[in-house]
């Protein structure tokens, strides 16, 4: 457990994807979490989730794994594909790795879920992470239900339509204002989760609560039941609009986690509209008062509500974001 006030560390990769177990992949020497791809005995290509690491020191990049990935596994039966570090050794974008993965895009006519960047702390902090333009994997994979992104740095996102789509996360440290604004924009029909970790201002996290408008007005996303709105260091204006949005209505669950959620977010999402509905609401890693986290369980008596986490909100120090650097 980090000690209070310290930022939280991304520390574990998946170990499972789409419900299936996590098989890591990896030409470099074998580690912990990687395992040699040419000599294993490997599981059916539709029966695990695959993730590709390049490791650092590696003789050979991304290209040569994903040759002898396609070679190794029928890509035709993989289900689920997770990119965890495509650098040898400096941090590069991950715009060529996205591009040689959409130029096979064919080959993969069953892949269901893509995870770009399963990368942890040990790897690369979240903010260093060099991202590129997402787009292209949306309009290359229309089976995709379930698109995670981790990284924020140099990330871009158009608006598109994709009517499969039930599952999109972006974690970040630092999230765009326009890569906020290309979601709110997009059109996903099918869209049941939507999570995004805003971030810290320091690390890009430049957005406003005037971009989630769209999202909020619940009008764009009618299978919407689950929104996480996370990570935030502008967590109470969101409290606070979240309170009479229109989109809470159509959702099971809520999470306004990690983020510096204080007595006044919570005083103003209590005040709005009745949240009784929901099966659960997540506030872990909150600034809340224990007066005030009793008043929130009290008023949502039947919410499965989440309040661990708590940090000591001292106005001599600074509030931490779970998730920036």
């Amino acid at each position: 457990m980090p000690p209070r006030g310290a930022p939280v560390f991304i520390t574990n990769h998946a170990d499972r994807f789409l419900d299936l177990p996590v098989v890591n992949l990896s030409l470099a020497e074998p580690g912990r979490h990687q395992r040699r791809l040419l000599t294993d005995e490997l599981p059916p290509a539709d029966a695990a989730a695959w993730r590709l690491s390049v490791g650092y020191g590696a003789e050979q990049g991304f290209d040569e794994l994903w040759s002898v990935f396609l070679a190794a596994v029928d890509p035709a039966a993989v289900r689920a594909l997770l990119i965890g570090p495509w650098w040898k050794r400096d941090y590069v974008p991950v715009a060529d790795t996205l591009a040689r993965v959409v130029a096979d895009a064919d080959r993969f006519p069953a892949l269901e879920a893509l995870f770009i960047a399963d990368v942890t702390s040990e790897d690369c902090e979240i903010s260093w992470l060099e991202m590129s333009d997402v787009t292209p994997v949306l309009k290359a994979f229309p089976r995709l239900t379930e698109l995670v992104v981790r990284g924020g740095n140099g990330l871009r996102l158009d608006p598109v339509r994709h009517d499969r789509l039930t599952g999109l996360r972006f974690e970040s440290g630092g999230l765009p204002d326009d890569v906020v604004q290309a979601v709110a924009a997009c059109e996903l029909p099918a869209l049941e989760r939507l999570e995004l970790w805003f971030g810290a201002d320091e690390y890009g996290g430049d957005a406003t609560i005037g971009d989630l408008a769209p999202i909020l007005a619940g009008t764009r996303l009618p299978s919407l039941r689950h929104l996480g709105l996370e990570n935030s260091e502008f967590q109470d204006e969101i409290a606070a609009a979240v309170a009479h949005a229109p989109v809470v209505a159509q959702l099971e669950s809520l999470s306004l986690a990690m983020g510096v959620l204080s007595d006044d977010g919570a005083a103003a999402l209590l005040d709005g509209q009745p949240l009784t509905h929901l099966k659960s609401l997540d506030l872990h890693h909150h600034y809340l008062t224990e007066a005030m986290q009793e008043r929130v369980r009290q008023a949502l008596p039947g919410v499965d509500v989440d309040l661990s986490d708590a940090e000591e909100d001292d106005e001599d120090e600074w509030r931490y974001v779970a998730v920036a650097e």
